[in-house]
């Protein structure tokens, strides 16, 4: 199996600092991807969309040798697929962000967990009512834990 990467994921992120769930707060803080310029034909349109899926190469993560993991919010052991953790069999992250604007092969999105440099492997549309699955749950997470994992996502110092 080959992937090839499409360009390159740019954050404020560096050394292992990333933090565990993607910031609210930016402020003066830049995302952006720098898209290869061979692959800019297929940004045609993609500026009509607010949101898009990121697929990338987790290449300064761990390869995950355990099948069971413990998250940040939780001492369970929970099992890796039911975990967000950075650390894969593959090491392939997946966030959904806002796409902000397009100038050139610079495509400047809202804040993601991912490390400076990260390598690009596709962009994908987040479409509303085809990706939003309106009775999703939030699984193994009991309810303290999700007022733990809902710091995170807000952004709180805790």
């Amino acid at each position: 199996m080959e992937l090839k990467s499409i360009g390159t994921i740019h954050t404020p992120y560096k050394n292992n600092d990333a933090p565990f769930q993607p910031p609210q707060n930016t402020e003066g803080k830049e995302f952006f991807i720098e898209l290869d310029e061979k692959y800019l034909e297929g940004l045609k349109d993609l500026e009509t969309l607010k949101y898009i899926y990121l697929l990338y190469y987790l290449d300064q993560s761990q390869e995950q040798t355990d099948l069971t993991v413990k998250t940040p919010w939780s001492n369970k052991e929970i099992g890796l697929f039911a975990t967000r953790s950075p650390n894969r069999i593959n090491s392939i992250g997946l966030s959904v962000v806002e796409l902000l604007k397009i100038e050139a092969n610079r495509i400047y999105i809202s804040s993601l967990d991912a490390f400076d440099g990260t390598p690009l492997l596709d962009i994908k549309p987040y479409m509303k009512d085809l990706d939003t699955k309106a009775d999703a749950n939030h699984g193994w997470l009991e309810e303290e834990d999700f007022k733990h994992l809902q710091l995170h996502i807000d952004g709180e110092a805790h």
